[in-house]
């Protein structure tokens, strides 16, 4: 692969405006060479590519020590050296007879000037030289800016950590560290050390003298955040165990070492926190909108104990994260400049690559070593800490591996889709040779069995379009895993997604089968009910599949799913995430299918299943009707006014009078659907839905993808696009008008001799479903940007405790 598809490949996408430009300078190159060729004066040489190359007490008590903290990690602070200056570094190569390039760095950035300028061609590679400073300024500059932030964050994980230690230490000893029980771990300790340290002094003269070397130098590593009443404590004990001989001082300072290494963190620092209470439930929202005053008393329990530790934890993974893309980040971007100044050596038969290099080795892009030292420190906190002394199962955690793409997966869902075609042509072939769509029972059919099996259509219709999302959002670099929010390792990649889809249509396409040929034709009066519950019970499977808390078919993400689900269906009590209203805005696409689960309901509920008939057409059901279709629309409506409750957006309360409208036309449409060939119901029906309709169609193309700008560079759509070709995004604009008013065919009634009511019904819900999936991938494609455009790669995460900045101050 070469080096400009890998570097691509690499990159953060949300960082992606702050690499380096490597393709412009490649141009700039290129240009160079053209030049070349025409006056004839030199030939672009090829070029061959570059390579780059007691213990368990001991254990557990540590887990109590005072934090020493992620901070005080820099070598270069160690020093102070805050700047990397190189004033007036001389840049010069053999193959000329003077210098070719000055460079300066300064406070400012860095600055070369070429001075071969006057050479026939020059102007290109002073174009070529400002170009390349203004992209190492560019990524000297984020880069720094980045690391001040993750430094600013060590800062505040440090607090956090003595916090949580010292939160540990009073729920595992309630009573607290008294003196005696203090004076009994000492001397257990004591007792194992004077073991071992007298057998290493008895072995050789010099035992003793290099016991009390190691164990000062040990004591020196562990000394800070030491609290005083432990170091009492301990001159007492040394006191009184008194240095008789070498052996007896060497026991002595081992014994004081290892009880400074297990002290416990200073208790006074939990009166100066409180719990933050991070985790929104319905309960809390209500407590909230009644200003009933949180509890942030620190209750010192098992329970709040996991909770303050999983908070922790989860914040360390997502910080060391971070720093692993910092370090990616620089790396890769020093390697550009080394590649892009190679090609330029080898075009121009120069040596600038030398010299430029060691400018930017000794800047702070390439020297600091602050990533790095924090990341070791990250490490070892967090494998003492929260993977108890494990480093394998630690690093396994911040560093989990890439998932790889199973071959029998991919065997599965090709498999399973072969299956579905087959099948769609067997059904399509019993349906043409036997004639059933024209015998008495085609009707009967059509009004009860046809309406259970089309659930299935649109869930695995839903699902298809999905996964093509999830395909075109992985070809484009769209970030969906991080916008969504999902655990990482723990997406579904398209081909997962498809199989699901098929699995699914295999099994109701199996079905449909089992019970077409005997059900379609009433002279048999074979209603079995067997075969009658075929549909139910396929529902019903899914249903405990999408439940079922064992780790099978993704977990995780089924896990997911129903959260999403419930925060949903309980709108208001819960702060609204991307997440959630995304959800909510496909179940709007899906009324048909909710309707199709109300009929579920009456068929199996009232019996009509034994006999083959439909008898839902109660004022009870087609009330529900109503209910069951504006569910989806409510449910956004009061995300809505939530999120304009929170936020004071106006545009919130913009988008909630979309969905206010959108619930007017569909009970319109529905209240029509009962009074047919009533023009006054038909006008109010159609007058509503337009409106409906085009406040949708402005507010997609205009808020959710970020369209019809006429004032960008690429007129009526935005400044930034992902897929290069533009007319894309105008189809889009068009399919989306046309399928969202698929809806005129419920209020004028079109009518075609070839297709059952029925059919139409789920040929419009299928359309919307397609509309739906069109939406999708330009909406998250444009949430995409917007993180883009503020450098946003990480969500913020919650902390369990909260400090008193006011005696921060006073300290």
């Amino acid at each position: 692969m070469k080096f400009g598809k890998e570097f691509s490949s690499q990159m953060v996408p949300e960082w992606q405006q702050a690499y380096m430009d490597y393709g412009f300078l490649k141009t700039l190159l290129k240009e160079i060479i053209r030049f070349k060729r025409r006056t004839n004066n030199a030939a672009p040489r090829g070029g061959a590519k570059n390579h780059l190359g007691g213990e368990g007490l001991n254990r557990n008590m540590t887990l109590y020590r005072a934090f020493s903290g992620l901070v005080s990690i820099s070598r270069r602070q160690r020093h102070g050296n805050s700047h990397d200056v190189e004033e007036g570094v001389q840049l010069t190569t053999t193959t000329t007879t003077g210098p070719i390039l000055v460079n300066t760095t300064a406070d400012r950035g860095c600055e070369t000037t070429f001075l071969m300028a006057a050479e026939e061609g020059g102007e290109y590679e002073l174009v070529f030289f400002r170009r390349l400073d203004d992209e190492f300024n560019k990524v000297s500059k984020f880069y720094k800016e980045k690391v001040e932030e993750v430094l600013k964050e060590a800062v505040v994980l440090n607090k956090q950590m003595d916090a949580l230690i010292a939160f540990r230490v009073k729920v595992e000893n309630p009573e607290g560290w008294g003196w005696d029980e203090r004076t009994v771990e000492i001397s257990r300790l004591a007792s194992d050390i004077a073991t071992s340290a007298a057998t290493l002094s008895a072995s050789t003269p010099a035992g003793a003298k290099s016991m009390k070397v190691r164990s000062q130098a040990h004591m020196e590593a562990i000394q800070e955040g030491a609290s005083s009443r432990a170091e009492q404590l301990e001159d007492d004990v040394e006191e009184e165990q008194g240095e008789d001989n070498a052996a007896r001082e060497s026991v002595n300072e081992v014994k004081t070492t290892r009880m400074r290494a297990v002290r416990p963190a200073p208790l006074d620092i939990l009166d100066r926190v409180s719990i933050n209470n991070t985790i929104e439930t319905p309960r809390s929202t209500i407590k909230g909108v009644l200003q009933v005053p949180k509890q942030t008393d620190l209750k010192f329990s098992r329970e709040n104990l996991m909770k303050v530790e999983e908070k922790l934890r989860h914040a360390f993974i997502v910080f060391y994260q971070k720093l692993r893309l910092l370090k990616s980040y620089s790396f890769l971007n020093v390697l550009a400049f080394l590649k892009v100044l190679k090609k330029y050596d080898k075009i121009t038969s120069r040596e600038a690559t030398k010299h430029y290099m060691k400018m930017v080795d000794s800047s702070y892009l390439g020297s600091s070593d602050d990533v790095v030292r924090l990341m070791e420190r990250v490490e070892a906190t967090f494998i003492k800490h929260f993977a108890n002394a494990n480093r394998t199962k630690g690093m396994n955690i911040l560093r989990p591996k890439a998932k790889r793409e199973r071959h029998r997966i991919t065997f599965a869902t090709g498999f399973s889709a072969g299956c579905v075609f087959s099948l769609i042509v067997a059904l399509v072939a019993i349906i043409r040779t036997r004639n059933l769509l024209q015998g008495d029972g085609q009707k009967q059919y059509m009004n009860t069995m046809f309406p259970l099996y089309s659930l299935f259509g649109f869930i695995v219709l839903h699902i298809i379009m999905y996964a093509a999302n999830i395909y075109y959002w992985r070809r484009y670099k769209v970030n969906y895993s991080f916008i969504f929010g999902f655990k990482q390792g723990t997406e579904l990649g398209y081909i997962q997604v498809l199989l699901v889809g098929f699995t699914i249509g295999v099994f109701a396409l199996l079905c449909v089968l089992a019970n077409l040929d005997m059900e379609a034709d009433p002279k048999t009066k074979g209603y079995q009910t067997l075969t009658e519950l075929l549909p139910l019970f396929l529902l019903i499977a899914m249903f405990l599949v999408l439940v079922l808390p064992f780790n099978f078919f993704y977990r995780s993400s089924r896990y997911f799913f129903l959260a999403c689900v419930f925060r949903c269906l309980a709108a208001p009590l819960y702060k609204v995430t991307l997440p959630d209203f995304f959800l909510a805005d496909q179940f709007t696409s899906q009324v048909q299918a909710l309707r199709s689960i109300e009929f579920y309901v009456c068929y199996y509920g009232w019996g009509d299943f034994r006999h083959r008939k439909n008898t839902c057409n109660t004022s009870l059901y087609n009330s529900f009707l109503f209910i069951v279709a504006v569910l989806p629309y409510v449910s956004r409506l009061l995300q809505c006014l939530r999120r304009l409750f929170e936020e004071k957006n106006p545009e919130q309360g913009y988008n909630g009078l979309k969905y206010l409208l959108t619930i007017v036309a569909v009970c319109l449409r529905t209240a029509y659907s009962f009074h047919k060939g009533d023009i006054a119901w038909r006008m109010v029906a159609a007058i509503s839905s337009a409106a409906a309709a085009i406040f949708s169609t402005y507010w997609d193309f205009v808020h959710d993808w970020g369209l019809l700008n006429r004032t960008s560079k690429n007129r009526w759509l935005r400044d930034k696009l992902i897929i290069p070709q533009k007319k894309v995004y105008f189809i889009a604009m068009i399919l989306n008008v046309l399928l969202r008013f698929a809806w005129i065919q419920t209020v004028l009634d079109f009518n075609f001799s070839f297709m059952h009511r029925q059919t139409m019904v789920t040929t419009v819900a299928s359309l919307e479903i397609i509309r739906r999936g069109i939406w999708s991938f330009f909406r998250l494609e444009n949430e995409h940007l917007n993180n883009v455009g503020k450098y946003r790669a990480f969500k913020s995460v919650p902390l369990p405790f909260n400090y008193d900045e006011d005696e921060d101050k006073d300290d």
